[in-house]
């Protein structure tokens, strides 16, 4: 097996990548705290952060005092160095956002989609409109776009021609959504499945924030997870760990989406419950149903009552068994239907859980809601080029110095005028 050396400039792109990291997570920082965080010796932090001042990917944002000595500057990453965008693919509707390197978020667009399973040409097509869009909003120039991140639902195979999504809850059978988008814009395109993406929001910035095991559950009307090991996504041998929704709950139970029978989203998903839900009340099946459901101030209808406690204990029995194979430190719940069930329920499905997993695993178990609310997919998405940025420390996978954003660009020809 053939060992490639590593060289100086490998492992000034890592520096660079630690410098980066430290700064984007751990916020205004001195030099000197980022050489301690890093364990680089200040030389090698003063060289490397002048270097992305000069790129403008770095930039001065204030002082500290020091103890005795000259105030010191404080650094970030620069928030208008580039722009991000991230985009939500629902069963119904499109969602794209765009944000600057600070998160704060500079364009949304919401496109409804048309009845049915979605076809993959029209998702695309709305994709690439709602980039322009939110592009349009933001004023801000399509080159300076970084990337632009894409969940969706379904299994997401990262071949070299690009992404290719598998899902058959909304009938898209290898359609290579990446090579659709690529085709229609020069911005670099990243696809991840919406679970996970979620789950990168909130590793972030939400709920799952300094957690190095965690799962992010994503309750709509599909159910998935995010699994995060040790700090980094588990994504198993083909890129589809963490399809929960499709675990078997009951042996040959209710017929799941995915024509299985007896899958978890079978029976918690939001389609399902409000099919439920108009049984029980021999109403039209309709989102208001489970809304009202779980929005009720008072008790509620006996009949409705028995659809929420089924519903909240084979939630409960779910998240057990995510205590029982991973152990994590943390679950999150998320999502649309999640959300909403948490925060009325989540003393229930806390004690639903308990009562379904092991003891001493679930004991060392926290299960909180999520913290970002319904745009996490899009803001999770966003942040995939973003994670690009930081591994390669801001430079191009090509020998050379960075370029100047056209940010950096505008303040380098601006200091040449005064």
């Amino acid at each position: 097996m053939e060992t490639r050396r590593t060289t100086v400039r490998d492992v000034r792109r890592a520096n660079r990548a630690s410098l980066l990291t430290d700064l984007f997570h751990g916020g205004r920082q001195s030099r000197q705290q980022l050489g301690e965080s890093t364990a680089l010796s200040q030389a090698s932090v003063s060289n490397l952060i002048g270097e992305m001042i000069d790129e403008g990917l770095v930039e001065e944002a204030g002082l500290v005092g020091s103890d005795g000595g000259r105030p010191r500057a404080l650094l970030r990453v620069a928030p208008g160095y580039g722009y991000v965008a991230g985009a939500d693919v629902g069963e119904t509707r499109v969602t794209v956002e765009l944000y600057d390197l600070a998160m704060s978020r500079l364009g949304f667009v919401r496109y409804q989609l048309p009845a049915g399973d979605p076809d993959p040409r029209t998702v695309a097509d709305r994709l690439l409109e709602g980039l322009t869009a939110v592009v349009a909003e933001a004023g801000v120039e399509l080159s300076e776009v970084l990337g632009y991140g894409v969940g969706v639902p379904g299994v997401v195979d990262q071949g070299a021609g690009g992404a290719v999504v598998h899902s058959q809850t909304t009938g898209w059978d290898a359609v290579p959504l990446g090579e659709l988008l690529s085709a229609g814009t020069s911005v670099e395109i990243f696809v991840e499945n919406g679970a996970k993406a979620a789950g990168q929001a909130e590793m972030w910035f939400g709920a799952g924030r300094g957690a190095r095991d965690a799962v992010i559950i994503m309750i709509g009307t599909g159910v998935g997870a995010a699994v995060v090991m040790d700090g980094r996504s588990y994504r198993g041998a083909n890129s589809n760990a963490g399809e929960w929704g499709h675990t078997t709950i009951v042996y040959d139970g209710e017929l799941c989406r995915c024509g299985a029978r007896g899958c978890l989203e079978a029976y918690i998903g939001s389609r399902t419950v409000i099919a439920r839900l108009a049984a029980a009340t021999g109403e039209e099946p309709a989102p208001e149903l489970l809304d009202r459901a779980l929005a009720a101030d008072g008790t509620l209808a006996p009949e409705v009552a028995e659809v929420i406690r089924q519903t909240v204990g084979y939630l409960g029995a779910g998240i057990a068994n995510l205590v029982n194979l991973f152990s994590p430190e943390r679950i999150v719940l998320g999502g649309s239907a999640g959300s909403a069930l948490g925060e009325r329920f989540l003393p229930d499905i806390r004690d639903a859980a308990a009562r379904n997993a092991l003891r001493h695993p679930y004991a060392g178990t926290r299960i909180d809601l999520c913290q970002l609310g319904p745009e996490a997919v899009a803001m999770g998405a966003a942040t995939l080029p973003i994670a690009r940025l930081l591994t390669d420390g801001g430079l191009p996978a090509t020998a050379g110095p960075a370029p100047l954003s056209r940010a950096a660009h505008r303040r380098a020809l601006s200091k040449s005028r005064t």
